[in-house]
């Protein structure tokens, strides 16, 4: 199974929206309010379920990948 960027799954560890959202303190539903704004980036699995690359996740907490930021006008 591959991801949208054709990185193999099985190389990267995924986590569950609880799992991230038990990271950053905050409800799951969260968690899948962001990925679908585009804050951070989820994979779907074949019962389109979300995941996230534990890479990433991490990078965010520790302020390696800039938080989207959108100018009000």
């Amino acid at each position: 199974m591959t991801t949208e960027l054709n990185l193999p799954v099985e190389s990267e560890a995924l986590l569950t929206p609880s799992e991230v959202a038990a990271m950053f303190r905050v409800d799951p539903k969260t968690v899948t309010r962001w990925a679908k704004a585009g804050k951070i980036s989820a994979i779907r699995t074949l019962g389109g379920h979300r995941r996230y690359r534990e890479s990433e996740i991490r990078a965010l907490i520790n302020g390696d990948i800039p938080t989207q930021r959108v100018a009000a006008e």
